[in-house]
C-alpha cells in the first residue's frame, strides 16, 4: 500500500559523475557480467547434461548459479548501460522490482549453501545413509521451501518499503535501488521500519552463517577418523564452499546487518554484486575434478558432433 506518493521515479547518482570513469566501469562490468553469464551458464548445462553429475550435491549446485545469474540480471544490465547515460533514472514500480529480486535471489543463494552445506554433513558424517535421507524427494522439497523462503523474505522487504511514503526528493546517492538508500528518501520517521528491515535481514545473514559455520566445522571435526584419500576429496569440496560462504557473507553482513547509514566505503560493496556471481562458478569448476570431466565430456560431445555435420 502506497501512501501519499509523490515520487514517480528516482534518480540514481551511481557510482561516479566522471565521464571518463564511467566509461572505464562500463566497460569492467560489462566483461564481467558477460562472463558471469557465460561460467554459471556453462555449469548449469554440464549438471543438467551429464549423468556423472546426479548426486544430490549437485542438484543443489545447479540452483545456486541459478541464482546467481537471475540475481546478476536483475542489477547488472541496468547499471552497465547507466554508466553511458547522463542522467540514469529508474521508475518507482522499477525499482521495487529491483529491490525484491535483489533479496529474493540473494536469500535463495543463501539458502542454497545451507542446503549444500548440510548435504555435505549428511554424506561426510553419515555416509552409509546418504543416499536413504537425502533422496529426490527429500532434496525436491528442501529446494521448494528455499524457494518460498526467500519469497517470504522479499515480500517482508517490499510490504515495509511500499508502507512509507515518498514525496521526495528523489535523488538515491547508490547505484542501485536498495532499501537503506531509499530510507533515506522516506518523508517520515524511518526508525521502526528500518530496525524490521535490519532484523529481518540480519537473522537471515547471522543465523544462515551461524548453521554454515557450525556445518563445516562438524564436517572438518568429522574427517579425522577418514582415510587420507576420503579425507582430501572432501576437504577439497568443502574448501570450496566454505571460499564461497566467506566471499558471500562478509559484504552481506555489512550491508544488511546495520542501521541505515552511510559509510564510505558503501559503494565499494559494488564488487560483491559483479565478482561473487562471477567467481562462484570458478571456484567449484577449478576445485572440483568431477565438474572439470564432465565439462570436458560435453565439450568433446560438441565437437564430434561439429565435425560429423
Amino acid at each position: 500500500m502506497l501512501l501519499n506518493n509523490n515520487v514517480t521515479e528516482f534518480i540514481l547518482f551511481g557510482l561516479t559523475q566522471d565521464p571518463v570513469k564511467r566509461k572505464i566501469v562500463f566497460v569492467f562490468f560489462l566483461l564481467f557480467y558477460l562472463e558471469t553469464l557465460l561460467g554459471n551458464s556453462l555449469i548449469i548445462v554440464t549438471i543438467k547434461t551429464s549423468w556423472a553429475l546426479e548426486s544430490p550435491m549437485y542438484f543443489f549446485l545447479f540452483y545456486l548459479p541459478l541464482s546467481d545469474t537471475c540475481f546478476s540480471t536483475s542489477i547488472d544490465p541496468k547499471m552497465i548501460v547507466d554508466a553511458l547515460l547522463k542522467n540514469s533514472t529508474i521508475s518507482f514500480s522499477e525499482c521495487v522490482i529491483q529491490v525484491f529480486s535483489l533479496h529474493f535471489f540473494g536469500c535463495m543463494a543463501i539458502l542454497i549453501l545451507i542446503l549444500m552445506a548440510v548435504d555435505r554433513y549428511v554424506a561426510i558424517c553419515k555416509p552409509l545413509h546418504y543416499m536413504s535421507i537425502m533422496n529426490q524427494r527429500v532434496c525436491s522439497v528442501l529446494v521448494a521451501i528455499a524457494w518460498v523462503g526467500s519469497c517470504v523474505h522479499s515480500s517482508v522487504q517490499i510490504f515495509l518499503t511500499l508502507s512509507l511514503p515518498f514525496c521526495g526528493p528523489n535523488v538515491l546517492d547508490h547505484y542501485v535501488c536498495d532499501l537503506q538508500p531509499l530510507l533515506k528518501l522516506a518523508c517520515t520517521d524511518t526508525y521502526m521500519t528500518n530496525l524490521l528491515l535490519v532484523s529481518n535481514s540480519r537473522a537471515i545473514c547471522i543465523v544462515s552463517f551461524v548453521l554454515l559455520t557450525f556445518s563445516y566445522v562438524g564436517i572438518l571435526y568429522s574427517l579425522r577418523n577418514h582415510s587420507d584419500e576420503g579425507r582430501k576429496k572432501a576437504l577439497s569440496t568443502c574448501i570450496s564452499h566454505i571460499i564461497v560462504v566467506i566471499l558471500f557473507f562478509v559484504p552481506c553482513i555489512f550491508m544488511y546487518t546495520r542501521p541505515a547509514t552511510t559509510f564510505p566505503m558503501d559503494k565499494i560493496t559494488v564488487f560483491y554484486i559483479f565478482t561473487t556471481p562471477l567467481l562462484n562458478p570458478l571456484i567449484y569448476t577449478l576445485r572440483n575434478a568431477e565438474v572439470k570431466n564432465a565439462m570436458r565430456k560435453l565439450w568433446s560431445k560438441k565437437l564430434i558432433s561439429e565435425d560429423q555435420r
